[in-house]
């Protein structure tokens, strides 16, 4: 199947993107037809369709376009763009002109059925063949998007197949949301059966983080500044804290928490992609290929565990009933659809090594929970100190860090030390900071934006593929398997609103360290 170079439409040629304005690299020259999988649902109404609008609004995606929204949710497609039109006004920040947004919900229909229901895909089958006006079939660009739940995937999956929607004369592609599977073994089956339908390269694994402004510009960063890439190894960072705390609590997701738990929920995607961004060796080129086969290999050096290590290097927690600000909140055990004596995690603190020849000895601490302190997601690089103190000064300087923010502001910081004003030679740690929003004037673009974009273009850059999502299930399997061999006696074990358990505090204590403080 071709995936070739974009449509031109109206006379329009490709633009280069580098000679583009800040923000503006688009997908206008790319019409399609979105079939939205689970479209009335809570991805599809919060995220996708106020998503989508962005890119319109800002004139960067093709205005010759269809949604289909395909749910068993009973609703005809007035009813189904006025579900659209609410939410986009309620998810967008910025205020949108009444006219351009009617036009917008216009583009969208619904097909109300259940997803094994065989006779609603041929009037998906129809819709896609019926085209778009002035649009040829070759030209076309066809998107399945499964923002259904993860065990309804296998069989949208077949029923496209069966139904001639996997390949087409245009481009065709699939995009799927995690969980990709529950462990390794699950992981290849859905992947075998994923394939079975569509080529690896009509496949985009999608994953929010790293639609991310400072995930995406880490390479930027490493590669593009001298300053800092000769010191980006083992010989001068002392150790890398990758950190993903949210406030809140499971929401309404107890169901699906219950099944997986924070390793499946966070680490295994969330974490090993941005340990993968922080740790990989320069690509040949930014060619999509190129930078999975180095996040790749990372992934493959994370090294083996035992149970031993596991139970010394690995805590787990689960929040009880505390405070959210002046409010008083529940713990897991007390959420929706939660069991009351259950032992699903909610909270992990591990360390990890990469054992190749830039990590080697490096020690990787990754932290991530529900209902902690604050809302932050950092990864923070802290250098290894010079071996004798400065002068001989009584005061200790504090080592030179990076903290490479991702939310909720997108900032990167310098830490170094400076001579503090007076009398005497006393260091005092000072900040160099950059932050997207004031060095740009604008504020970054939603992920989900940036990869829809990208997924019409066909770029995969910033896609997961089918060896590196199993290799991530290969590095939590050994986990998920010691903690549900072991399950916890102390669960709830860590107050809502505070940092998580004791014993995550003592896993950094115990190598002279701690965790960075928020404060």
């Amino acid at each position: 199947m071709s995936d070739s170079g974009p449509a031109a439409q109206g006379g329009q040629q490709p633009v280069d993107p580098c000679v583009l304005p800040l923000g503006t690299q688009g997908a206008r020259d790319y019409p399609f037809i979105m079939i939205m999988f689970g479209g009335a649902g809570d991805l599809a109404r919060k995220k996708l369709a106020p998503t989508l609008f962005r890119p319109y609004r800002d004139n960067l995606l093709a205005h010759d376009f269809r949604v289909i929204g395909f749910a068993r949710t009973q609703l005809n497609s007035q009813a189904y763009m006025a579900m659209i039109k609410e939410s986009v006004i309620k998810h967008c920040e910025d205020p949108a002109p009444e006219d351009m947004l009617n036009e917008f919900v216009s583009h969208f229909e619904f097909i109300s059925a259940n997803f094994e229901d065989d006779s609603k895909y041929e009037e998906v089958r129809a819709a896609v063949e019926k085209g778009l006006p002035g649009v040829s079939q070759e030209n076309l660009n066809l998107l399945h998007y499964l923002a259904a739940p993860p065990d309804s995937a296998p069989v949208i999956i077949d029923r496209l197949k069966h139904h001639g929607l996997a390949q087409g004369p245009g481009r065709v592609r699939v995009i799927m949301e995690k969980p990709f599977g529950g462990d390794r073994a699950s992981a290849r089956a859905l992947n075998q059966r994923v394939l079975n339908a569509f080529d690896e390269n009509q496949v985009f694994r999608i994953d929010h983080y790293l639609g991310k402004e400072t995930v995406q510009n880490l390479m930027f960063f490493r590669f593009g500044n001298n300053v800092f890439e000769p010191l980006w190894n083992r010989n001068y960072v002392d150790h890398i804290q990758i950190t993903a705390a949210e406030d809140i609590g499971i929401e309404t997701r107890g169901n699906f928490y219950e099944q997986a738990g924070v390793v499946r929920d966070i680490i295994q995607n969330h974490m090993l992609q941005l340990a993968a961004h922080t740790a990989m060796e320069p690509p040949a080129s930014f060619d999509a290929d190129a930078v999975r086969d180095e996040k790749f290999k990372i992934y493959k050096s994370f090294r083996k565990v035992d149970e031993e290590y596991l139970r010394h290097n690995m805590v787990r927690g689960q929040y009880g009933p505390g405070r959210y600000g002046e409010q008083a909140v529940p713990g897991y055990r007390e959420e929706a659809n939660v069991a009351k004596d259950s032992v699903s995690p909610t909270f992990f603190a591990g360390k990890f090594y990469i054992d190749n020849w830039r990590w080697s000895g490096v020690p990787f601490y990754l932290r991530a929970g529900k209902r902690l302190n604050k809302r932050i997601t950092e990864i923070y690089v802290e250098f290894k100190q010079p071996p004798l103190k400065l002068m001989g000064s009584a005061c200790q300087d504090a080592p030179n860090a990076l903290h490479l923010q991702i939310q909720p502001e997108e900032s990167i910081t310098l830490r170094f030390n400076a001579k503090q004003p007076g009398v005497g030679n006393i260091p005092h740690p000072s900040l160099l900071e950059f932050n997207y929003s004031k060095a740009f004037q604008t504020a970054s673009y939603p992920p989900y934006a940036r990869l829809l974009l990208d997924c019409l273009r066909g770029d995969l850059t910033l896609f997961a593929r089918q060896d590196g999502v199993e290799a991530m299930w290969s590095v939590v399997d050994p986990i998920i398997q010691y903690w549900e061999d072991n399950p916890p006696a102390n669960f709830p074990n860590y107050k809502a609103g505070t940092w998580g358990p004791e014993d995550a505090d003592e896993l950094m204590g115990r190598d002279g360290r701690r965790w960075r403080d928020f404060a």
